[in-house]
């Protein structure tokens, strides 16, 4: 065995023994009730998932593509299709007729513009480094070519494509710019007769039938999902994340206040597909992958997945804000976006906390990403060409805020990065108190690699910004690295 090899091997046990302490101390602390299982983070013990958390941990920074039959009209993705109260449709419409208009898009989905590649370019050009892609989202039109159900992108106007399966080849094509990949995949299908039954009405998210009483027709929607994710497992090339979406469907001893807080109907029953079979299978076929089973605690959410928002304070657990670029997930004319120093300031202030950010894309339905936005992602790349190194491979600190200036470190260097509003020009100095080094330290600006002039005073330090970055109209923000 060469030397990389047992120094792997030994980074791997070391992990392992981590994680099974880490665990243990959980369920200690379960037993005396300090902490609720279901509000506690349960780190994995499979030494392959391990490594590849560590992996995913140190690229910061993914594009999660939100893309179906619902970027046709350029409306909210599935949500439609829920009677939940807090749901608005046209008042015009029936519901049964508006859930037929919006299944029967399929028909004239036909995306003739489909280019992978650039994609993955854009992707690319952004700085980021992982991807997770909707295979498929709550109303059950499958971007793949799934052999359960004839409800697919390889079923329509787009069937005599050479990419009409478009899983594949976004996998394959954002595989080639060596970007981690990830399946997302909803637990609930609205098509599906298995999960929304014909029989009775739709009055919300959940399956609406009694799964306890009509048990058989449970059981083959839990086959359905299994073979379903099986298919991904074993058909779309190497996959590192399972990305499951639907957090309601779960056994009903997880439900907890953080559930119970969406508003949304909980049933009697336990709404769960078998999870420990499903990861037995996806583990065999895809050794090490990483599982986020959204916001159900436990075995399966190896890393945790606020959405919409970034945490407070800084988390010690794995996780990961997804924001979406607009106000939607998917292709909605119009859109308003956020602009590049927002996106920005979010992912600095993520990467600080220990996260890291997933920003949601969608592509038009003819198949490519607006302009707009392919622009935007190249604005957000040129600052983390410059300054990448304070973000990628960092890990948080507990001193990491001071006002608008954030901290990270790698090994032995400490990184300030100061962050300003849109148009906001730069001043002559920063300065802060916290993570002070000492008077003999290096300190560089990483948009130039030169040394810069500070001096500490009072407990204080102050950098000068050198006048030639202080001239450009504004910037999103600055990043030094401290070397003491």
């Amino acid at each position: 065995m060469s030397k990389f090899n047992n120094l792997k091997s030994l980074f791997c046990l070391a992990l392992l023994v981590f994680a099974q302490q880490n665990q243990a101390q959980t369920q200690e602390e379960d037993e005396h009730g300090v902490h609720g299982r279901s509000q506690e983070y349960m780190a994995p013990t499979d030494p392959q998932v391990l490594e590849k958390l560590e992996e995913w941990k140190d690229l910061k920074f993914g594009m999660l593509i939100h893309w179906g039959i619902y970027s046709v009209p350029g409306i909210m993705e599935s949500w439609n299709l829920c009677s939940e109260d807090w749901i608005e449709r046209d008042s015009t419409i029936a519901y049964n007729d508006y859930k037929k208009w919006y299944w029967n898009l399929d028909k004239i989905f036909n995306p003739v513009n489909f280019d992978p590649d650039s994609w993955a370019e854009a992707g690319e050009a952004a700085g980021m480094k992982y991807m997770v892609f909707t295979t498929k989202h709550h109303d059950g039109f499958n971007m793949f070519d799934t052999q359960q159900t004839d409800y697919k992108i390889t079923n329509g106007p787009f069937q005599n494509n050479p990419k009409a399966n478009v899983t594949k080849y976004i996998f394959e094509a954002f595989r080639k710019k060596d970007f981690m990949i990830g399946a997302y995949y909803s637990k609930p299908d609205w098509h599906s007769q298995y999960f929304w039954w014909d029989k009775y009405a739709t009055p919300n998210r959940n399956a609406n039938y009694d799964i306890e009483k009509y048990d058989w027709r449970w059981n083959k929607f839990k086959e359905f999902s299994y073979n379903q994710i099986e298919e991904l497992m074993t058909d779309y090339g190497s996959v590192d994340i399972l990305w499951l979406d639907g957090g309601w469907v779960r056994p009903k001893e997880t439900v907890n206040d953080e559930v119970r807080a969406w508003g949304a109907p909980i049933p009697d029953f336990s709404q769960e597909i078998d999870m420990p079979k499903i990861a037995e299978m996806a583990r065999e076929k895809q050794p090490g992958i990483i599982f986020a089973d959204r916001t159900v605690h436990g075995p399966y959410e190896n890393y945790q997945t606020p959405e919409r928002k970034i945490p407070e304070t800084k988390l010690d657990n794995p996780w990961e804000s997804n924001l979406p670029l607009g106000n939607n997930w998917g292709y909605v004319p119009n859109d308003p976006f956020k602009s590049s120093t927002t996106v920005l300031y979010n992912l600095v202030e993520v990467v600080a906390k220990g996260g890291n950010m997933l920003l949601g894309i969608g592509p038009k339905p003819d198949g490519t990403i607006p302009l707009e936005v392919v622009d935007q992602l190249h604005e957000i790349g040129a600052w983390l060409e410059k300054n990448g190194e304070a973000i990628y491979g960092t890990h948080a600190i507990d001193d990491y805020q001071e006002e608008n200036i954030y901290f990270t470190e790698k090994e032995e260097t400490i990184y300030a990065i100061a962050m300003f509003e849109d148009g906001e020009e730069l001043p002559k100095k920063i300065s802060f108190s916290k993570n002070l080094p000492s008077e003999n330290a290096k300190i560089k600006l990483l948009e130039t690699g030169k040394k810069v002039d500070f001096k500490i005073k009072n407990g204080r330090i102050e950098i000068t910004i050198p006048k030639e970055i202080r001239s450009a109209k504004n910037s999103s923000g600055i990043a030094f690295s401290i070397e003491n």
